[in-house]
């Protein structure tokens, strides 16, 4: 028996887990002294409440390897073979705390997986890991499944607004400033693991949106049709823009909308919106 095990950083929707038999370890949302799980003590319209209130941006903080020990007990006590994947380990400490936890608690037993992603997508590598436990492979096999598909996920996001890029100082002031006047709308996107801005689209936030949808449709003849994935923070607009324009290019194709958890949402803030696949 096999148990796949996510972090809080997938994204993907607590009844798609569900129906998949995925079981989720938060990450930790900080508020000076007071502490949230992630997706269980706060969700992600109460933290932009909280950001409002306290005018001040939440730290965000890994999984411990205390919570990864009892979970990674629990399941190898029932007697499972256990698979573990979240957040790039180039964005996170989580990566490494499962490592150490794996160590101490079965080694054997336990397989930790880098996606060299954030938010959906790992969800899509959780998808793929998914089909395989249920064909039967064995937890080495998936976590090496894992790996190799992570370099074949193409995630892009849309940075509605650059105060969370620039409070979460991942810009200087001058370009808060510049990027503001201009009404640059970066886009970001995730290669081996690390994030870095692809374009600096001048405008409406549409004009971005129309970027990122001219580069999946010339990925178009290279695309694994499993899914597509778009994953917003409070950005319903952007959504319904996005969405009948993925329908018409791509038709039958399981397009699966959710919403950013609190860690992606706390870093990129409110109006973010990603296209997120996987090629083949």
């Amino acid at each position: 028996m096999v148990k796949i095990l996510v972090d809080s950083t997938q994204d993907l929707t607590p009844e798609l887990l569900k129906k998949l038999d995925v079981e989720v370890v938060p990450l930790y949302v900080n508020f000076g002294d007071e502490s949230f799980k992630d997706g269980i003590d706060i969700t992600t319209k109460k933290l932009y409440e909280e950001v409002e209130k306290r005018k001040m941006l939440p730290k965000t903080a890994a999984v411990t390897v205390g919570d990864f020990i009892e979970v990674f007990t629990k399941y190898v006590n029932e007697g499972y073979e256990v698979v573990f994947t979240g957040i790039s380990k180039e964005m996170s400490s989580t990566y490494s705390n499962a490592v150490v936890a794996a160590k101490e608690v079965n080694p054997e037993k336990i397989f930790i997986a880098d996606s060299k992603n954030l938010s959906t997508g790992i969800g899509l590598l959780v998808l793929k890991a998914c089909k395989d436990r249920d064909n039967g492979l064995s937890a080495k096999q998936i976590k090496e499944n894992i790996e190799k598909n992570a370099s074949k996920v193409l995630s892009q996001f849309a940075i509605e607004r650059m105060d969370y890029l620039y409070k979460g100082g991942r810009c200087s002031s001058i370009a808060l400033i510049a990027g503001t006047i201009l009404k640059i709308k970066p886009i970001i996107q995730v290669r081996g693991g690390k994030m870095s801005v692809q374009q600096k689209p001048i405008g409406k936030i549409e004009r971005a949106l129309d970027r990122m949808l001219d580069q999946i449709i010339k990925d178009k003849d290279r695309l694994d049709l499993d899914h597509i994935l778009v994953t917003h923070a409070e950005a319903q607009e952007s959504r319904d823009y996005l969405l009948p324009k993925l329908k018409e290019h791509f038709p039958g194709v399981d397009i699966i909308v959710t919403e950013a958890g609190c860690v992606i949402s706390s870093h990129c803030g409110k109006g973010t919106i990603g296209i997120l696949y996987m090629v083949k």
